[in-house]
């Protein structure tokens, strides 16, 4: 029985308190998400030039660009783990601190060895981080609102993306100091800043609202009670940490993360190729241009990412939309491999698929709601990222050995096969029917800009934490 929320509602003003949690806790998660996306992508940008200054050929650099998520994938589940008992202001600052000094450090590498091991390096210290701000979200946020709080973190994926793209085409144009070539600036200058922002959460970053100087006592006592009421009205479980391992052998967490990881081999895909793609439609372009050039699909997916999350909240139409983002991915490789010669209609097709690749993802992960239990969690959303992250691996890994020196676009071949057995394999999943309580929460009237979204990216992952 949710005991404390009533009352303590009208006494201390949730949406007062809300408003609070959301002003001090959101930017460092958006941060902490939009500089991780950098830095993990920065390579596409580097090398554009590094490639001819290392050596590394085409097959080379896929297999540099994957082997970052081996460790990734293996380490995250237990990053939440570790999370979940030292604490997120010292686990989300080691994680940030970590991986900003690989990631500088990688600007002084001088063989193709020593690029391997600072991607691997980089993966043992990112590991972990998405899974763990979920799973630090759930500890601010009551139910309703943990939703639109993930939401707006997710946010920070297609902003890394467009402000990775604009920096690293210009860096290379313009950053030429200190007798070090300009993609060794891409990885100091993008390193530099997770590593300020890791310093800052430590000295600090609450935990949790019981240790939050900015509420008051009465506002402390209501948010943990509420959430904790939340956590009591869930169906009972043994709670053991075998409950949580179940969750590597839920066959509906299995299926799912398998979608997930053939998406992911997009995603990624098109993470790490998109500047050689854009470069190989237009020769000419600057390092600038193809910057420029290559933050517009990434624009566009933003956009519909937030039209189409906002359309899935109020129709509840989320495998359908899902497998209009698939179609419409696979439609956009499509043109761009029919239609190299021609960079408008090339362009074209890249736009397409990041509107399908990145409008896809908080629709998908609102898929995968009632699936998991508050003890599940912990592990469960670790699972399926960790998945979706292993077609980050196997993506880039067989897109550099299909693709030729001359001819990236080849290698995208890979993408439109994983999307189209993720389309079929969808299909087959049976999305449960709303229960009455989200039908209300859908017909209740929306706050400004990101409400809906918001709720319907975060929901998946956190309803039943």
């Amino acid at each position: 029985m949710a005991t404390n929320s009533l009352p303590a509602n009208k006494a201390v003003g949730r949406a007062e308190v809300t408003r609070k949690v959301r002003r001090t806790i959101l930017p460092i998660a958006f941060l902490l998400y939009a500089f991780n996306y950098m830095d993990r992508s920065s390579i596409s940008y580097a090398q554009l030039t590094m490639g001819k200054e290392l050596g590394i050929d085409v097959a080379t650099y896929g297999a540099i660009a994957a082997i970052f998520f081996i460790a990734y994938v293996v380490l995250e589940v237990p990053s939440n783990m570790i999370l979940a008992k030292v604490g997120a202001r010292l686990w989300l600052a080691r994680i940030a601190i970590t991986w900003g000094l690989v990631t500088v450090a990688t600007g002084f590498v001088y063989n193709v060895t020593q690029l391997y091991i600072a991607r691997i390096l980089l993966g043992i210290a990112e590991a972990g981080l998405f899974p763990g701000l979920i799973l630090f979200l759930t500890y601010w946020f009551l139910n309703n609102d943990r939703g639109r709080a993930i939401g707006a973190m997710a946010l920070a994926m297609p902003v890394a993306l467009i402000a990775g793209s604009l920096s690293g085409g210009f860096i290379l144009d313009h950053a030429n100091w200190f007798g070090l070539s300009s993609w060794r600036w891409i990885f100091i200058l993008q390193g530099l800043p997770p590593v300020l922002l890791g310093i800052w959460i430590l000295l600090t970053l609450a935990d949790r609202p019981s240790k939050a100087k900015w509420l008051k006592a009465d506002e402390k006592q209501w948010l943990e009670g509420a959430i904790a009421d939340e956590y009591a009205a869930m169906p009972g479980e043994k709670q053991d940490h075998a409950s949580e391992l179940r969750a590597l052998r839920n066959p509906k967490i299995l299926y799912l993360g398998l979608i997930n990881a053939l998406a992911g081999v997009a995603t990624y895909g098109m993470t790490f190729f998109l500047p050689q793609v854009v470069s190989q439609l237009n020769p000419s372009y600057s390092p600038t241009n193809i910057g420029v050039f290559g933050a517009i699909p990434y624009a566009c997916g933003a956009v519909v990412m937030l039209l189409l999350v906002r359309y899935a909240d109020i129709s509840g139409r989320r495998k359908f939309i899902v497998l209009a983002c698939f179609a419409t991915a696979i439609i956009g490789l499509i043109m761009t491999a029919v239609f190299r010669g021609s960079p408008v209609l090339g362009m074209l097709g890249l736009i397409l698929l990041a509107c399908g690749v990145i409008g896809n993802i908080p629709t998908y992960w609102a898929l995968i709601s009632e699936v998991l239990t508050k003890r599940q969690a912990v592990v469960g959303i670790a699972v399926i990222n960790a998945l979706a992250s292993a077609g980050g691996f196997f993506g880039p890994f067989l897109i550099g050995k299909l693709a030729t020196p001359g001819d990236t676009i080849v290698g995208m071949t890979v993408p439109m096969v994983a999307l189209v057995l993720a389309f079929v394999l969808l299909l087959f999943v049976k999305v449960p029917a709303r229960t009455p309580a989200q039908t209300q929460v859908q017909e209740k009237p929306h706050e400004p800009a990101q409400s809906a979204i918001e709720e319907s990216v975060g929901r998946s992952a956190a309803e039943q934490l």
